[in-house]
């Protein structure tokens, strides 16, 4: 049986520096690092962005300053920042796309009947997250008409959906028959199965957004399945881009997708240090987001 280790006694700011510097990293301006380490923790900046910067010994290779894993911060914030904004567009039209389609097959209460699904636990499920919804959100307007102003006060599920997560959006969508996933991918001229693992895949990253989560030198837990021809040119769906290439899937027609895809290039300009295999971007990245498929 292996023995476990002891947890580490906390450390002032002025002991962080002088741990960093012991194990060999390089901090030329004590001030600016004191500065930053009070405004962004050692466990968040240090533990997660000196990952792959130090050697085998456990120490820093003696080029690493302070500012390079800052940049990496920095990069994965604004990296972050911008992949939550394009996540967001397919949150609110899949809302929109889901609730118009179920509500003209099943009625706006048709949420409520098990046999409108495939599996009865997870509809249960579902309509305990929708209960729990509902109280959270009793005190907003729209929620508040429906339940003092309505028979029954009960909420449709085109203005329900509006208190939908992005998890509960994609748990709706994959306990629906099939016939009702063929429907909905089809509007964006995906596979149903396609389509359902790359919304679960970006619920996934959207919650790691909104959490101020790392994307950078994370090997991600939800993966999207990808098409045959990005898997064959080694694209691995465990890092961050393969992902992206869902959003450009999943975002055809927006007129504002160049521009994401030139913000990302200008970051990794500004950030010379960051690894591109470390977000799974090949080096003929901008190719493969900006071309037509």
């Amino acid at each position: 049986m292996r023995e476990l280790k002891k947890h580490q006694p906390s450390m002032t700011v002025d002991e962080q520096i002088a741990n960093l510097r012991e194990k060999g990293m390089v901090i030329e301006n004590e001030d600016f690092a004191k500065s930053f380490l009070n405004d962004v923790s050692y466990f968040r900046l240090i533990k997660a962005y000196s990952l792959g910067l130090k050697i085998k010994n456990g120490d820093y290779d003696e080029k690493v300053r302070f500012e390079d894993v800052i940049n990496l911060y920095l990069f994965n914030s604004n990296f972050r920042q911008q992949i939550f904004l394009q996540i967001e567009k397919v949150e609110v039209n899949l809302r929109c796309r889901l609730s118009n389609y179920f509500c003209n097959h099943y009625g706006v209460f048709g949420y409520e009947d098990v046999n409108n699904f495939v599996d009865a636990t997870h509809h249960k499920e579902l309509l305990d997250d929708i209960r729990r919804e509902i109280v959270r959100n009793k005190k907003a307007p729209f929620v508040k008409n429906y339940l003092q102003s309505y028979e029954d006060a009960k909420i449709p599920l085109y203005a329900l959906t509006e208190l939908f997560s992005f998890g509960t959006l994609s748990k709706f969508y994959k306990n629906m028959k099939n016939e009702d996933k063929k429907a909905i991918a089809s509007i964006y001229g995906i596979g149903y199965t396609y389509f359902e693992s790359w919304i679960e895949a970006l619920s996934y990253i959207r919650n790691i957004c909104a959490h101020y989560g790392r994307l950078y030198n994370v090997k991600l837990l939800k993966t999207p399945q990808l098409y045959k021809r990005y898997t064959e040119s080694g694209i691995k769906n465990f890092r961050i881009f393969a992902s992206l290439l869902t959003l450009k899937h999943l975002l055809p027609n927006d007129r504002h997708w160049h521009e994401f895809v030139q913000v990302i290039a200008l970051l990794i300009d500004k950030y010379p240090s960051v690894n591109l295999g470390l977000i799974g971007f090949p080096q003929d990245w901008m190719e493969y987001l900006s071309k037509q498929f």
